[in-house]
């Protein structure tokens, strides 16, 4: 499975589109449509127009409308269902929009006659090897949901799943623009330092709930943190890098929810060496050492500081690239660690366990891109008015090189940072 870059749709046209939209006509609105999970990588497929295709089929019988499912089609090349909006997924739900597509499926906002619902339905690609992987999310899904009866843990709510023409169907709750859509409609504009310390209270519960199942989520990143609501305010007095734009969306309500559990693991179950998107990546996956829940903990740290400076921490595609920018930001990496590094990590070390750098690195670009990066002390103090200290410390704890010394998720629950407010 392959997690070492960055997804190449993170430019989410329909969600801007849709504020843009709505921007002209008032300040605070919904936006149309929106991600319920977010995938990895891009396959193809063209975006689903409005009013493309045959209108929906249905039948009368006794006076009532009865909605039935669509002509029979052929999957694409890649395995994706082909649909039209308007039509029907079952008859009980119909396709409204498409909202999202990657490695796994396409994700539809469809409405639940049944319910009288918007909801959210991962269509799982019709590729057995993907079909595995979605039987096994669905049983984290409902793992996380038969001990959270009331849904107040942050994790994204399994409404059901069904096969239908040889894909899985995961229903979930229709949700609000991950926090990275937020980022980008605001061209990177971090969010207040009250709004990052609301966000990561709730995803330190979240996390700390699938830690206390045994459960390691491993692919923790902004993408696959959504907003509850998809509401707004704009805020005048911002100079955004869009002309005639003077002004930045917050979200109305801090509410988020936790989602993505496709690649989530138990943690007596096999732990596949990579895990995690490369910007969030904790060392000792990158160092072959092994990983456990201290892996979520760290990418926690990198998402923090990107809520508060608009930008990923670890901007990079390179292993040794990578651990040269964490060794700049966080201090030399621990010879108790350089020492225990597998065999194919041994490369990115001196015999005195130093990390071979600027020596190996594979450009005199990638030896700017490093040197330009700063301590974490000085990244958060040119971007949080208030709370700095304290924000510093946290992230000291959470991005500790040594995974026996990083920080769990109830001890950062406890941390002055989340109770001392001044």
């Amino acid at each position: 499975m392959e997690f070492d870059r960055r997804p190449e749709k993170r430019g989410r046209l329909e969600y801007e589109e849709a504020l843009t939209r709505r921007d002209e006509a008032q300040p605070i609105a919904h936006t149309g449509h929106h991600y319920m999970e977010h995938e990895r990588h891009d396959r193809g497929g063209a975006a689903v127009q409005a009013g493309s295709g045959p209108a929906p089929i249905n039948t009368y019988v006794n006076g009532t409308t009865r909605a039935q499912s669509p002509p029979w089609r052929e999957d694409d090349k890649d395995g994706h269902y082909v649909f039209e909006l308007g039509e029907n997924i079952t008859p009980r739900y119909k396709i409204l929009s498409k909202m999202g597509e990657g490695t796994f499926g396409r994700v539809l906002e469809c409405w639940d006659r049944e319910e009288q619902d918007y909801v959210a339905i991962k269509v799982i690609r019709n590729v057995q090897k993907y079909r595995d992987a979605a039987m096994i999310e669905i049983d984290v899904l409902r793992v996380l949901a038969k001990h959270d009866r009331t849904g107040s843990r942050g994790c994204v709510r399994l409404r059901g799943w069904f096969e239908y023409r040889k894909h899985i169907c995961i229903v979930c709750d229709k949700l609000g623009p991950s926090l990275y859509d937020f980022l980008l409609r605001n061209s990177h504009r971090p969010f207040p330092v009250d709004l990052v310390r609301d966000f990561g209270l709730q995803l330190l519960q979240s996390v700390a709930y699938m830690h206390d199942l045994t459960l390691i989520h491993t692919d923790l990143k902004p993408e696959n943190i959504l907003l509850a609501s998809s509401e707004y305010i704009r805020v005048p007095g911002y100079k955004s890098s869009q002309p005639g734009k003077h002004f930045a969306y917050i979200p109305k309500s801090s509410q988020i929810k936790l989602i993505d559990f496709g690649s989530a693991t138990f943690e007596s179950r096999h732990h596949c060496s990579i895990v995690s998107t490369r910007h969030y990546r904790a060392p000792e996956v990158i160092l072959g050492l092994g990983w456990s829940y201290p892996c979520d903990m760290w990418s926690i740290g990198c998402i923090l500081v990107e809520l508060c400076t608009g930008e990923a921490l670890f901007q990079t595609h390179e292993n040794l690239e990578h651990l040269a920018m964490m060794e700049r930001v966080l201090g030399p990496i621990p010879l108790k660690i350089s020492k225990r590094v597998d065999r194919k990590a041994e490369k990115y070390f001196t015999h005195r366990g130093t990390l071979n750098w600027p020596d190996g690195a594979i450009s005199r670009d990638s030896i700017r891109t490093v040197r330009r990066m700063t301590r974490l002390r000085n990244i958060i103090m040119q971007s949080v008015d208030h709370s700095a200290g304290l924000l510093i410390d946290l992230l000291q704890d959470l991005l500790k090189f040594d995974p026996s010394e990083r920080v769990t998720a109830k001890e950062a629950l406890r941390h002055p940072f989340f109770s001392d407010q001044r």
